[in-house]
C-alpha cells in the first residue's frame, strides 16, 4: 500500500514540475509531459540510480483511463448536426488531407523495410493531427473566431472519423498478424467483430439519445460524474475484451452522450478528470520509452519530420482552398494542422500492446514521441509566426 501511494506522489510530483515549466516557457504540455517521463523514468534516473518512476501496474491502469476519457471528450465535441451542415467542404478537405498523408506515412514505413501493419501504424501516427495542441493554440492566439478555424476544426473532426475506424481495423489486423488468429478467415472475422462493435457504437450515438438522458438524469454533479467514468470505463474494456481499440469505443460513446440534453454539465464535471489522467498517459509513454533509442532512430526521424511537415502544409493549404478560403487563411490551416500529439501516441502504443508486440514496436514507439515532441513544438512555432509566413506565401503567389 505505501509502495503505491508513493508511485502515486512520485507520478504526480513530476506532472506538476513539467507543467509548471510548460506554462513558464509558453508551450504545449504535451511534448514536456513526454519528456519528464522519459527523465524520470527507469531509462534514465534510473540508470544513474536516483528514484525514479516505476512502469508498475498502477501506471498502466491510470494511463488507460487517460486514454478513455481523453478520447470520451473529443466524442463529446463531435457535432452531427455541425458535421453534416458543412459536409461538404469538410469532406473536401478532408479527402486532400487524407490522400496525401496516410499513404505517405505508409509508404515510408514500407521503405524502412517494416511489415504491412508496422507500415499501417506509421501512416496513422503521421496522418493524424493533434486535436488537443491545435485546439487549445486557437483559443490562445484568437484565431478560434476566425473563418479558418471553422476549417481546421472541421478537418480535426474528420481525422477523428477517419482515425476511430482506422484503429478499430489495424487493431484487429495487427492481432491477428501477431498470431492471435489462425488465417485469413480469423482475421476477417476479428475485423468483421470490431466493425460490429463500431455499429453498435454509431447506432447508440444516433438512436440511444433518450435512454442515455435518463442514465443521466440526476441533480447530483458527483452522480453525474461517477455515472459518465463508469460507462466509459465499461464500454472501453468491453471493447478491448472484443478486439477493438478502448479509445475508439470511448470516441463514439462520447459522441452518443454529446446528443443528450447533460453535455455541457458532462463537459464541465469530467473536464478535470479528462486533464488528470490524460496527462499520467502522456507520461507513461514517456516513462515506457528508452531515450536512446530515439537516439538511433535520429536519421529517420529527421527524414519523417521534413517529408510529412511539407506534406501536411501542402494538404491544409490546398484543403484550406477547397474549403473555399482566401489564400492568407488557408496558409494558417497549413500552418495549424502542423502539429501532431495524442492520437498518433495512442496509435503507437498499439504496437507494443501484450497481444500485438510487433518486432518493431519499442521503434515505433520512440519514434513516435521523438516525432510528436518535434511537431507539436514546430506546429506551435509556426501558428506563432503565422503573419510572416502569410505574406511570404501570398506575395510569392502573386
Amino acid at each position: 500500500m505505501a509502495a503505491g501511494l508513493l508511485e502515486l506522489g512520485q507520478v504526480f510530483a513530476v506532472l506538476a514540475i513539467a507543467g509548471a515549466v510548460a506554462l513558464r516557457i509558453g508551450l504545449s504540455v504535451i511534448p514536456l509531459y513526454v519528456v519528464s517521463g522519459m527523465l524520470a523514468g527507469p531509462f534514465v534516473a534510473g540508470r544513474f540510480g536516483v528514484p525514479h518512476v516505476p512502469n508498475g501496474e498502477l501506471l498502466t491502469v491510470l494511463a488507460e483511463v487517460g486514454i478513455v476519457l481523453l478520447l470520451f471528450f473529443l466524442g463529446l465535441e463531435f457535432s452531427l448536426d455541425r458535421l453534416l451542415a458543412a459536409r461538404s467542404r469538410i469532406t473536401r478537405a478532408g479527402v486532400v488531407d487524407v490522400a496525401i498523408n496516410l499513404p505517405l506515412g505508409i509508404a515510408i514505413g514500407l521503405a524502412l523495410g517494416w511489415s504491412v501493419v508496422e507500415a499501417l501504424l506509421l501512416g496513422g501516427i503521421v496522418y493524424i493531427s493533434s486535436s488537443a495542441i491545435i485546439t487549445k493554440s486557437l483559443i490562445d492566439m484568437g484565431w478560434i473566431a476566425d473563418p479558418e478555424s471553422e476549417a481546421i476544426l472541421g478537418v480535426l473532426v474528420f481525422e477523428d472519423i477517419v482515425v476511430a475506424v482506422y484503429l478499430a481495423v489495424v487493431a484487429a489486423v495487427a492481432v491477428g498478424a501477431s498470431g492471435g488468429g489462425g488465417g485469413t478467415a480469423d482475421l476477417a472475422l476479428s475485423v468483421g467483430r470490431s466493425l460490429a462493435v463500431l455499429a453498435v457504437l454509431v447506432a447508440l450515438a444516433a438512436y440511444g439519445t433518450p435512454l442515455l438522458n435518463r442514465l443521466l438524469d440526476t441533480r447530483s454533479d458527483e452522480q453525474l460524474l461517477i455515472r459518465v467514468v463508469a460507462a466509459a470505463a465499461g464500454v472501453g474494456g468491453l471493447a478491448l475484451a472484443f478486439g477493438v481499440s478502448e479509445a475508439v469505443a470511448a470516441f463514439f460513446l462520447g459522441a452518443a452522450f454529446g446528443a443528450t440534453e447533460h453535455v455541457h454539465r458532462i463537459e464541465r464535471v469530467i473536464t478535470s478528470e479528462r486533464d488528470l489522467y490524460a496527462a499520467v498517459f502522456f507520461l507513461s509513454i514517456g516513462i515506457e520509452t528508452n531515450p536512446a533509442l530515439i537516439a538511433g532512430v535520429a536519421v529517420p526521424l529527421a527524414a519523417l519530420v521534413v517529408v510529412t511537415t511539407a506534406s501536411k502544409l501542402l494538404s491544409g493549404y490546398y484543403g484550406g482552398r477547397a474549403y473555399g478560403l482566401s489564400e492568407r487563411r488557408s496558409t494558417r490551416v497549413a500552418l495549424a494542422l502542423v502539429a501532431r500529439g495524442e492520437f498518433s501516441l495512442v496509435i503507437a502504443a498499439l504496437a507494443t500492446r501484450p497481444d500485438i508486440a510487433l518486432p518493431q514496436g519499442e521503434t515505433i514507439v520512440a519514434l513516435a514521441v521523438g516525432y510528436v515532441l518535434v511537431m507539436g513544438l514546430l506546429g506551435t512555432v509556426l501558428m506563432r509566426y503565422s503573419g510572416v509566413i502569410e505574406g511570404r506565401v501570398v506575395k510569392s503567389l502573386g
